[in-house]
């Protein structure tokens, strides 16, 4: 499974990292990404950031099979509902 999160509508909540501290984590700039799993790794931009958009192939991210009820939740209980989850 994949998970990507749309930062536009991201509320800043942290609750993606409550419910799968393993897949998503906070920045600085005040929301949420997915953590680069595996052996992808995190694209910063200039400014320390990660690049939000195009960091990954397709914009996307793998996770194991045994995060999936911890990512369900976390899009679930999102209140932007800004995770979005592919196969």
């Amino acid at each position: 499974m994949k998970v990507w999160i749309d930062q536009d509508l991201c509320t800043g909540d942290g609750i993606c990292v409550e419910d799968a501290r393993d897949v998503f984590v906070m920045y600085e700039d005040g929301l949420a990404y997915v953590k680069a799993i595996g052996e992808k790794t995190i694209v910063l931009a200039e400014d320390g950031l990660p690049l939000h958009r195009g960091a990954f192939e397709n914009g996307l991210v793998e996770f194991p099979d045994s995060l999936l009820n911890d990512v369900i939740a976390a899009a679930e209980d999102c209140p932007g509902a800004c995770i979005f989850i592919e196969p």
